[in-house]
């Protein structure tokens, strides 16, 4: 394939308009594919994009090809499909109907199992799995702040090799991978942070700087770990600690875990967990591609979750106007009481 490279980003939320912004904005042909208050505000504001180590970039307002239809995917070399996991199948019978041949898809959303839903959606078409670690808040105004490190992940391909040159530009390489599920897995063991985060209400370094907060995760990591082991599962490392690590430091005392951990608190003061973003803004979260997921792969051992399966409860009932703000000590209390059967 020769000429200009055209990129769709198919979804464009926090993480899509993050992604795409930065592309478009190092010179790449970029769509994006999204609901119509924000295509409304993007026409009105354009694109600002600043991360936690100080990048500070723009995109004009008519710089912008922004499309609330999929036929704005019809002419993409690579589509970004960044919808939330409960739009995925959706997602894939909308590309079905446009994409080009030769297309070459990319889902990088959360959850295990949205490249094999739009693979469903999408026979014969190259569908690879990605993941982005990092962390996106959506400030209003068309400004999307990147709070936290990691690089984007992606299944290895020899198709994706015309595509790096653009996300290097960018200051995003992909970091490719043979197999992608250990990636997953070890992703979704930092994810059952987002429900502790969101059901606390405060950005997320301030949440791992309490102890009792830290413990709630190191709960809902445990339970998971637990599970992978028994299922002869090896999370990959996508941190300084190895994966089994991680709860034995997010529950020692405050004073030694900020000494410890430095790098693990080298996270934006702004930065906030996706899901405390949709309960913001009055959404349904992926509680249940996330915490959902331990509980499925605790069923299928015969087994439970409760403490992952209580996160997922107390979120739900957030959605539906339940209690917002919980404490740290009581929302411990909550997930022990859980653990214990009550």
């Amino acid at each position: 394939m020769t000429g200009p490279i055209r990129i769709c980003v198919f979804g464009a939320g926090s993480i899509g308009c993050y992604v795409g912004g930065r592309l478009a904005a190092a010179g790449s042909d970029v769509s994006f594919v999204g609901r119509a208050r924000l295509a409304q505000e993007l026409a009105a504001s354009g694109l600002r994009l600043t991360d936690w180590q100080g990048a500070d970039l723009r995109v004009a307002p008519q710089a912008l090809r922004f499309s609330t239809t999929p036929q704005a995917a019809a002419d993409a070399d690579l589509v970004l499909v960044t919808v939330k996991s409960a739009g995925t199948d959706e997602a894939g019978a909308q590309l079905a109907g446009v994409l080009k041949p030769g297309a070459v898809v990319i889902s990088f959303q959360n959850g295990l199992h949205n490249a094999e839903v739009l693979r469903k959606r999408l026979p014969g078409r190259l569908v690879l799995t990605g993941m982005v670690p990092f962390n996106v808040l959506n400030r209003g105004g068309g400004a999307f702040h990147h709070g936290s490190e990691g690089q984007l992940e992606v299944e290895e391909h020899s198709a994706l090799e015309r595509f790096l040159p653009p996300f290097e530009q960018a200051g995003l390489p992909l970091e490719r991978h043979a197999q992608m599920l250990p990636v997953l897995w070890a992703k979704l063991l930092l994810n059952l942070n987002n429900a502790v985060n969101a059901l606390s209400d405060l950005p997320l370094k301030e949440e791992l700087s309490q102890r009792a907060y830290r413990r709630c995760v190191a709960m809902a990591q445990e339970e998971l770990l637990a599970l992978l082991d028994t299922a002869g599962v090896q999370p990959a490392k996508l941190t300084p600690l190895p994966p089994h690590w991680i709860p034995k430091l997010l529950g020692v005392p405050d004073f030694l875990f900020r000494r410890l951990a430095s790098q693990m608190l080298e996270i934006d003061p702004l930065a906030r967990s996706s899901m405390w973003e949709d309960l913001q803004a009055g959404r349904k979260t992926e509680v249940d591609y996330l915490n959902g997921e331990v509980v499925k792969l605790a069923y299928a051992q015969g087994r439970q979750a409760p403490v992952n399966a209580r996160l997922m409860s107390l979120v739900h009932q957030v959605e539906n106007g339940g209690q917002r703000q919980w404490s740290g000590e009581a929302l411990l209390r909550e997930l022990q009481r859980a653990r214990l059967g009550e």
